[in-house]
C-alpha cells in the first residue's frame, strides 16, 4: 500500500472547549427554559424571532413556494418514505411456544415523540428534513417535533420548511444548534420533550446529542461527510473525481479518499481534480476539504483494497470496480454502499431513497445509518403456564442456590410449592 497524497490527522469533532460550551448551554436550557433558547438564538444566530413556526408562515410556505420545488420535494418525500416502509416491513411483531408452558415473543412498538434535528448548513438541503422526518412518520411517533436554525431571512428556508411539513412533522421550530437539542431532550414553556433525538449537524449539536443521551435516545453522532471510491484499472477519472468532489464540498472537514489497484487512474484522477476545482467557486469547501484531507490510496492488489476500505469503515463507499457486486460480502464496514460507477453518491444525497445520515468516524464498524427501525422499540413478553412453571422454576430455584440470592429463590420456590399443591 502506497500514499501518494496523504491527509492530515483528522480533528475530532468534539474539543474540551466544545463540551464545555455544550454543557454550559444545557444546563441553561434547563434553568431556563424558552427565555434561554431565545437568548442562544439571539446570541448564535442573531434571531429574535418566536421559536415556535406559526400556522401562518406555513401556509406562506406552500402558498408561495413554485410548484416545480414542491414536486422536487414530494418526489423526496414520497421515495424515503416508500424505502422506510420496505424496511419496517422487516420487522415483525412474533410469538411462539418454546417449550410446553412457555409462550415468549416480542411487539414492535413506535417511539412516541420524535425530536429531528435538520441543519441549516451553508446551502438548504432539500432532503435533510424527510431524511429525518419521514422515517419517523413511517414508524408510526405520534408526534414529531422539529428543530431548524432560523438563518434564511428570519426564518426557515421555504423549501425545508415544506419538507418538514410534507414529511409529517406535528411540531417545527425555527432554532438551531446546542440550545434546540437541549430544548427538544429537557422540554421548554413551548418547546415538547421528547423521547428520542435523530439527524445530523455541526460539532456542537453533534457534542449536545451525546451529553444528553441517556435522558433522550439518539440515532448516531455524525460529523462531517466522508466518501471513499475503489477504483480498478477501469474507472473512469473524471466520474471518480466528480464523486469525490461531491461530498468534498459539503463542509472544509469532509473527507474524500481514492483507494486504487491502478496507478494510472490515481494520477489522473489527481489531475482531474485539480482541472474541477478550477471551476469551483473559491469560497467552496471543496478546496479546503481536498488540500487537506484528501487522500488517494494505491493498493497492491484487489484483497489489500478491500482491507483498507474495511479499515477505514468509511460513510459513503463507491465501488468503480468491474463487477463490483461480487465484492459485497466482502465489505463489512460502511454506512452505505454504492455499487458500480453509475450509482452516484449523490442520487443517495437527494432522492434514491435511501437515508443519508449515516454513521462516520469509523462507527460503521458498529452501526448503520438512521432508518425506520431508529423510531421502533423490540419490547419483548412472556407467558409461563402449567409445566412451564415448573421446569422454569426448578432451574431458578436451583441457580438461585448457587448465587446465593435469596429472594430470587424465594419467588421460583413459592410457584413450585404451588405446583406441587395442585
Amino acid at each position: 500500500m502506497e500514499y501518494m497524497k496523504k491527509a492530515d490527522v483528522f480533528e475530532q469533532t468534539s474539543s474540551h472547549d466544545v463540551e464545555q460550551t455544550v454543557k454550559s448551554i444545557i444546563e441553561h436550557v434547563k434553568a431556563g427554559g424558552d427565555d434561554a433558547v431565545r437568548e442562544y438564538e439571539k446570541k448564535f444566530g442573531d434571531s429574535d424571532r418566536p421559536v415556535r413556526v406559526s400556522e401562518e408562515e406555513i401556509e406562506h410556505c406552500i402558498r408561495t413556494l413554485p410548484e416545480e420545488v414542491k414536486v422536487l420535494i414530494d418526489r423526496v418525500v414520497e421515495r424515503v418514505s416508500d424505502f422506510a416502509k420496505a424496511q419496517l416491513s422487516c420487522l415483525t411483531p412474533f410469538e411462539k411456544d418454546f417449550g410446553e408452558g412457555i409462550k415468549m415473543g416480542h411487539r414492535i412498538v413506535p417511539i412516541e415523540k420524535v425530536g429531528a434535528y435538520v441543519p441549516g448548513g451553508r446551502f438548504p438541503l432539500l432532503s435533510s428534513g424527510p431524511m429525518v422526518v419521514a422515517p419517523a412518520k413511517v414508524a408510526g411517533a405520534k408526534r414529531i417535533v422539529a428543530a431548524c436554525p432560523a438563518n434564511y431571512e428570519g426564518g426557515i428556508h421555504p423549501a425545508v420548511l415544506y419538507g418538514l411539513i410534507r414529511s409529517g412533522a406535528t411540531d417545527i421550530f425555527a432554532i438551531g444548534g446546542a440550545q434546540a437539542i437541549a430544548a427538544m431532550a429537557y422540554g421548554t414553556e413551548s418547546i415538547p420533550e421528547v423521547d428520542i433525538i435523530a439527524g445530523p449537524g455541526n460539532r456542537f449539536v453533534a457534542e449536545a446529542k451525546r451529553q444528553v443521551f441517556g435522558k433522550v435516545g439518539i440515532d448516531l453522532i455524525a460529523g462531517p461527510s466522508e466518501v471513499m471510491v475503489f477504483a480498478d484499472d477501469s474507472a473512469s477519472p473524471q466520474k471518480i473525481a466528480a464523486d469525490l468532489l461531491a461530498q468534498a464540498e459539503h463542509d472544509p472537514y469532509a473527507r474524500a479518499i481514492l483507494v486504487t489497484t491502478s496507478r494510472t487512474v490515481a494520477e489522473e484522477t489527481e489531475k482531474a481534480i485539480e482541472g474541477f476545482l478550477k471551476t469551483f467557486s473559491p469560497s467552496s469547501p471543496a478546496h479546503e476539504s481536498w488540500e487537506k484531507r484528501g487522500e488517494i490510496i494505491y493498493a497492491d492488489s484487489l484483497q489489500e483494497g478491500l482491507d483498507i476500505c474495511n479499515d477505514y469503515a468509511i460513510e459513503h463507499l463507491h465501488l468503480h470496480i468491474k463487477n463490483s457486486r461480487e465484492l459485497m460480502d466482502k465489505l463489512n464496514n460502511y454506512g452505505s454502499l454504492f455499487l458500480d460507477e453509475g450509482s452516484s453518491v449523490v442520487f443517495s444525497d437527494k432522492v434514491s431513497g435511501t437515508n443519508h445520515t449515516l454513521p462516520t468516524q469509523k462507527a460503521a464498524r458498529y452501526t448503520g445509518g438512521l432508518w425506520a427501525g431508529s423510531y421502533v422499540k423490540v419490547m419483548t413478553h412472556q407467558e409461563i403456564t402449567g409445566q412451564g412453571i415448573q421446569f422454569l422454576a426448578s432451574h431458578a430455584e436451583d441457580q438461585s442456590e448457587i448465587e446465593g440470592l435469596e429472594g430470587h429463590k424465594l419467588s421460583a420456590t413459592v410457584r413450585l410449592t404451588e405446583c406441587a399443591s395442585k
